[in-house]
């Protein structure tokens, strides 16, 4: 088969499952390459709709309009990894899927992702797997305290996450943290006193070829990213060791598409602690400071098309814009950042502004990385009222 067999041209039509921010940044992408794209997400509201050319906004299980979705489309590819792999299982029975059932099964749960690395001899931190109270309590002796207990499936930003700073004294209490947890299966994890922590998002597309994104410094606030600093302030080796570490998972995972790879930095090393298969938030930076956004090489790595270079033009520093900002609903006043012209703003078009909700994000360029950071930090404390 040549690798032409492969390639759909513009015109085609691309579904995307999901029509949240990271979706609508990638169809915003595509437009310029010249696709055409169908979203599917339950919500009716969801912010990718507005720039689709046609939306299905039904629950993920029904058939019927997943047939009809799978029917008006080309190829599918996903921007969220708490997509039913029973979903994609079906639309990948009737069109390519990029990336495939295989990859969203290890990706969207936590025991599985864990065992991918751990059996592939890929560093993360220690853990084990627990299903009740006796094996959660065996789990803790077994790693020791601090340690994070998280829960399998549908866990991001923080979201099912809980801290064991210490041993519980008895049977009693081991019982009442498992159930207040509230989890069938959920898996514990050694406590890491990192150093920083980094991404590096890997591009493969489907002959193989491998690209990567310079490595980001990430900064998190209540668990969700604030700030991306690139380049990472880390040493240039373990820059191109977390390159290296990416493709070597991107190759045995399997991907086509983007596989955003976060890491700890401690004692010199890196451990990988968590994959997701999609652009990720840490790297927004690209759509302004790389020659290639992620979103674009994520509709590429789609559309079987070659990827594109991932330089990296200038220094950036990408602040996120959570619903914490709009005070008593009132948007901020964003001529603050718009008038310095190293400042590129992107808002999402989600509505209604809530604590803790992804509304937007900046990003500052300048030769100079401190210079960025500064004016950067100086710049959200304004708009936060800090």
């Amino acid at each position: 088969m040549s690798s032409r067999s492969h390639i759909l041209p513009p015109g085609a039509t691309l579904g995307m499952l999901g029509g949240g921010q990271l979706g609508r940044m990638a169809l915003l992408a595509g437009r310029r390459l010249g696709y055409k794209f169908h979203v599917y997400d339950p919500s009716p509201h969801s912010c990718a709709a507005p720039v689709a050319d046609k939306s299905f906004s039904s629950p993920w299980d029904c058939k019927a309009a997943l047939a009809q979705f799978a029917k008006s489309i080309d190829v599918v590819t996903l921007e969220f990894e708490n997509v039913p792999a029973a979903t994609l299982q079906l639309l990948e029975k009737r069109v390519p899927a990029r990336p495939g059932l295989k990859v969203l099964e290890i990706c969207q749960n936590r025991r599985r992702e864990k065992e991918f690395l751990r059996k592939n001899g890929f560093p993360c931190a220690d853990f084990a797997v627990v299903k009740s109270a006796i094996e959660l309590e065996h789990a803790v002796e077994k790693i020791g305290v601090p340690c994070v207990l998280k829960t399998a499936v549908c866990g991001y930003d923080g979201k099912g996450q809980l801290k064991l700073p210490v041993m519980p004294n008895d049977s009693s209490q081991w019982e009442a943290v498992w159930r207040s947890f509230g989890a069938k299966e959920a898996v514990v994890e050694k406590w890491i006193p990192f150093e920083a922590e980094c991404s590096v998002i890997v591009a493969r597309d489907v002959r193989g070829a491998m690209a990567t994104f310079p490595m980001a410094e990430n900064e998190h606030r209540r668990h969700i990213l604030h700030r991306s600093i690139v380049p990472a302030r880390l040493p240039e080796k373990v820059q191109r060791a977390g390159a290296e570490l990416a493709k070597n998972i991107a190759e045995k995972i399997g991907v086509v598409g983007l596989l955003a790879v976060e890491l700890f930095y401690v004692k010199g090393k890196l451990l990988v602690n968590e994959l997701a298969p999609r652009p990720h938030n840490s790297g927004h930076y690209t759509m302004d400071a790389c020659l290639t956004s992620q979103f674009e090489q994520h509709i590429r790595c789609a559309a079987g098309l070659p990827l594109g270079a991932t330089d990296l033009l200038r220094p950036a520093v990408m602040i996120n814009l959570l619903g914490d900002v709009w005070r008593n609903g009132k948007a901020p006043d964003w001529t603050k950042l718009l008038r310095d012209p190293r400042v590129k703003l992107h808002l999402y078009d989600k509505g209604e502004a809530r604590a803790g909700r992804k509304m937007g994000h900046f990003t500052v360029l300048d030769d100079n990385l401190d210079r960025a950071i500064k004016l950067a930090d100086r710049l959200f404390a304004e708009l936060a009222g800090e």
